[in-house]
């Protein structure tokens, strides 16, 4: 039987299925940890006018393909925020958490501000089938900023220009619901590490966290990334990238890490 979501729910636990294994070892990735994060802290927003703003996650340790449990407190409720922290445990130990901010639409002031300006490649063509059940779309750009190439980006990032990413779940995250814009943005959004922190010798650091910041949700299901920084020193990183839907940018993603030379790239995460 083929697998068609990352989660099943099972009581009051998550269980993961094998699609949640990541790229780097035998834990679960952190764009799904992100995920059920992310899902957790908007299961508490009732408000259609609360813009999801920004969520921070923090990968405190491993998390085994095991089964994790997941547990929320609205911080602060107010006219025009709420603030929610959401917790993951498993075998009753702390393994990850978020913050997630939510704030008030309005009508918007029409101005002109100063911003980076930073265009991304087009959205990579549609594939009518997707090769062996892949979890995950990916089309990174470095040094052909047009074509590109399939996959994580070992040949593509490897170069000191700046890299480009565009990003599609074909998986649902629990059970048959279907993703919600916020949560496609959170999981997309931990590509944010591999995208800034890759360098001339390849991928050289782990990153501690992730933060995700929108301006709007995204429309459709292609969220495109661009690297805009990256700096280091004394083996701590921080880098970020501008995000993108198919009608323009919608936010950023920051991730901060730690040197952790000796990575392995993975397999190339791409349909053929």
């Amino acid at each position: 039987m083929t697998e068609t979501s990352f989660f099943v729910k099972d009581g009051n636990s998550y269980v993961p299925t094998s699609l949640g294994r990541g790229p780097w070892g035998p834990s679960l990735s952190g764009n799904y940890i992100g995920g059920l994060l992310g899902r957790a802290v908007e299961r508490e927003v009732d408000d259609v006018e609360l813009q999801p703003a920004r969520l921070t996650v923090d990968l405190l340790r491993p998390v085994a393909l095991q089964p994790v449990q997941m547990q929320t407190t609205v911080v602060r409720d107010g006219r025009r925020l709420r603030l929610v922290d959401a917790f993951m445990t498993q075998n009753d130990v702390l393994v990850a958490r978020a913050s997630g901010l939510f704030l008030r639409r309005s009508e918007h002031i029409e101005d002109t501000v100063w911003t980076t300006p930073v265009a991304m490649p087009a959205i990579p063509a549609e594939h009518d089938q997707v090769a062996g059940g892949l979890p995950m779309l990916l089309q990174s750009y470095g040094r052909d900023p047009v074509a590109g190439s399939p996959g994580v980006g070992v040949t593509e990032w490897c170069h000191d220009g700046q890299k480009f990413a565009w990003a599609r779940e074909t998986k649902l995250l629990v059970d048959d619901e279907p993703l919600s814009p916020f949560t496609r943005a959170v999981m997309a959004a931990d590509i944010t590490s591999s995208l800034t922190h890759w360098g001339t010798a390849g991928l050289q650091f782990i990153n501690a966290d992730y933060t995700v910041t929108l301006s709007r949700l995204p429309e459709g299901v292609w969220i495109g990334l661009a690297a805009v920084t990256h700096y280091g020193d004394a083996g701590v990183a921080t880098g970020v990238a501008t995000l993108f839907d198919e009608t323009g940018p919608i936010g950023s993603g920051v991730a901060t890490a730690l040197v952790n030379p000796g990575f392995t790239p993975p397999a190339s995460r791409a349909a053929t």
